[in-house]
């Protein structure tokens, strides 16, 4: 349960976070280290313990008891690990679908209330940049990758709707520390911004039963739809706008008749990873 700590700030009691040696995970460790009252750390990779309320697990995701014994005590659990690009279907089913049905199998067997996935925007790619993109419209992933998140939220409302379980997808943007290219000023996910979407969604109530939600930041050319106040309750505070002088290219206007994922809708994208 969320509560105070000394410094007056919200602890988030005990979160476990996989893939806590990855890029968003890493900057996700050093915030929430400060604010959540105990942190369980798991990724495929060794880890060790940064300060005194961390514990550290060497996990594979495809290990479903070992993820439980993992995330004993755990109040929510923040979900980052997985595969984060196109690859081969068998592999992404492997790391990002099995891995995540156990991540929510432990959380069921072992009560924890709130479970906040990392979904992305490829599971929408598919979409022309001219079409601003919500939660309600339907999937349309740009690979394999998208299908493979597409699949994740689907069971995570499973969990949300036959076991009770509270569910919140964050669609995820391009995380950079700066956006580098034209397709960055309609899809930054700025650090900042990033930690603002997880905190509130690990603080949502727990009437929140179920949600998906696009965390981007305040992108004046961006694709999809901010989360309205009730939904996250966090307002995103930056804009790639500020970087257009660093972007070459930044000053063409975007074809609002291309699909969104740009470059990762090319069939070639996607046919290095099948059988030839």
């Amino acid at each position: 349960m969320n509560g105070r700590n000394q410094g007056g700030a919200v602890s988030f009691g005990t979160v476990a976070v996989t893939g806590a040696a990855g890029v968003i995970g890493s900057v996700v460790r050093e915030v929430l280290r400060g604010e959540a009252a105990r942190l369980i750390l798991l990724d495929r990779v060794p880890l060790r313990p940064e300060a005194e309320n961390e514990e550290t697990h060497t996990v594979d995701l495809r290990d479903v008891a070992a993820v439980e014994s993992a995330l004993a005590g755990a109040d929510s659990v923040l979900h980052l690990g997985g595969m984060a690009d196109e690859a081969p279907l068998p592999e992404l089913l492997e790391a990002n679908v099995l891995g995540t049905h156990h991540v929510l199998e432990a959380a069921r067997r072992r009560g924890i209330g709130r479970v906040v996935l990392a979904s992305s925007n490829r599971v929408t790619g598919f979409y022309s940049a001219g079409h601003l993109t919500g939660p309600q419209d339907p999937v349309r992933p740009d690979g394999l990758y998208g299908v493979s998140k597409a699949a994740v939220e689907a069971l995570g409302r499973l969990y949300a709707d036959k076991f009770g379980l509270s569910v919140i997808c964050l669609r995820i943007g391009s995380f950079e520390m700066v956006p580098t290219e034209p397709r960055h000023l309609a899809t930054w996910l700025s650090p900042r911004d990033a930690i603002g979407y997880f905190r509130a969604a690990l603080a949502a109530p727990p009437s929140t039963r179920f949600a998906v939600a696009y965390a981007v930041s305040a992108n004046t050319r961006r694709f999809w739809e901010l989360p309205g106040p009730t939904e996250l309750g966090y307002a995103p505070v930056d804009d790639a706008e500020v970087h257009t002088a660093d972007i070459p290219g930044a000053d063409r206007s975007a074809d609002p008749t291309a699909p969104q994922a740009g470059p990762y809708a090319l069939p070639e994208f996607t046919l290095k990873h099948l059988r030839p």
